[in-house]
């Protein structure tokens, strides 16, 4: 963040310095475009009078003086009336000389004045631009100094600013630094929580199982007094019933004896009786038995019909193949189980005939047969090939 830097009281900027360079060369300038009055007199022979125009004030004075002088040297030119002498006349000096002898002289002392005037402008030009030069150095220097000062002084609120921006940049990154560390160790504090809260779930799952697994091996353990105790019991129980059954045993064996004794005397009656009962017996059975062994025939024959009427031979089986089911039927002719007894090593071939099973059923005509008839045909076994059930 930038800061105001205080302001020196010495700073005066650039305008003053700049407003003195420009009034000091304008000075110089237009001291250098006056006209100064040139030293030398310009020579005029044809003139009687000759003078240099210094300056207007100084000049009229002159005039003036040299005026006065003139009057003055002409008053006391005159020849004052005076009584004649034998002098003779020529002898004086001709007015008109002496008076231009005069002005000439007077003239003369002009010239010098004016040039000495203006030596000592032209001294006083040279001093003044000497002295303006100095001043416009003595400007520029101000200046210079002033706007090396003042480049310093930017240069150091640049730094000032440059370093403020460079902390305010290291602050805003420490801070990042210090969140980044703050949000790293809240993660690292919530993974620690998770853990010692998983580390906890497991301990008390462990806990838990540890107590299943005691009250397990307790009931276990009760289980198999108990257990041993019935069998204590059951062992005295047998031994009681043990002991009765050999004074059964002896009583029965007393029993029959004595009834084997009543046996043999019928036996002699009953022999011939049955001998005549088991002529007749045979005969019943074998009657009985092929009666029983045509209703076997009639129940498979229906049941063969049904499943081959049932049964949907699929696409392309080879007439060499061939599977045996094994069945089950509960008493009323109910499908219980159909399983492959021999496969035809074609899974869907095997399929097929285990759904005409499962399609054909129940068959309800094995409850008109006899019980124990029925029981004989609860399991049959069925040969499936291509066309032909058997």
């Amino acid at each position: 963040m930038a800061t105001d830097t205080p302001r020196d009281p010495q700073d005066v900027g650039y305008t003053l310095p700049t407003i003195l360079a420009v009034a000091v060369h304008l000075g110089i300038i237009v001291f250098s475009l006056i006209n100064w009055p040139s030293s030398s007199a310009e020579p005029d022979s044809s003139s009687i009078v000759q003078a240099t125009l210094v300056s207007t004030e100084t000049f009229t004075d002159q005039a003036q003086q040299v005026t006065e002088q003139q009057a003055a040297m002409n008053t006391a030119a005159e020849p004052t009336e005076t009584p004649d002498t034998s002098e003779p006349e020529a002898t004086a000096p001709e007015p008109d000389t002496q008076a231009a002898e005069q002005q000439q002289a007077a003239e003369e002392a002009a010239r010098q004045e004016a040039q000495a005037q203006a030596e000592a402008l032209a001294e006083a030009r040279a001093a003044a631009e000497a002295d303006a030069q100095r001043r416009a150095e003595e400007a520029e220097r101000v200046a210079q100094e002033q706007a090396a000062q003042a480049e310093a002084r930017e240069a150091e609120a640049q730094r000032q600013r440059e370093a403020e921006a460079q902390r305010a940049q290291e602050q805003a990154e420490a801070e990042r630094q210090r969140e980044a560390e703050a949000q790293r160790a809240r993660e690292e504090a919530e993974a620690l929580r998770e853990r010692e809260a998983e580390e906890q779930r497991q301990r008390e799952a462990e806990a838990e199982a540890e107590a299943e697994r005691q009250r397990e091996a307790e009931e276990a353990r009760a289980r198999e007094e108990a257990e041993a105790e019935a069998r204590r019991e059951a062992e005295a129980e047998r031994e009681r019933e043990a002991a009765a059954q050999r004074e059964r045993e002896v009583e029965a064996q007393r029993q029959r004896e004595a009834e084997a004794e009543r046996q043999r005397q019928a036996a002699a009656e009953a022999a011939e009786a049955a001998m005549q009962r088991q002529l007749a017996g045979e005969a019943e059975a074998a009657a009985n038995a092929q009666q029983a062994q045509q209703a076997a025939n009639s129940f498979i024959n229906i049941v063969r019909r049904a499943v081959e009427q049932a049964w949907l031979i699929p696409p392309g089986a080879s007439d060499s193949l061939s599977a045996t089911l094994q069945i089950r039927l509960g008493p009323s002719g109910e499908l219980l189980a159909a399983s492959i007894a021999t496969s035809s090593g074609d899974s869907a071939f095997d399929r097929s005939a285990i759904q005409a099973v499962e399609q054909a059923a129940p068959f309800s005509e094995l409850r008109d047969l006899p019980a124990d008839q029925q029981r004989n045909l609860r399991q049959i076994n069925l040969r499936f090939t291509p066309g032909d059930v058997r």
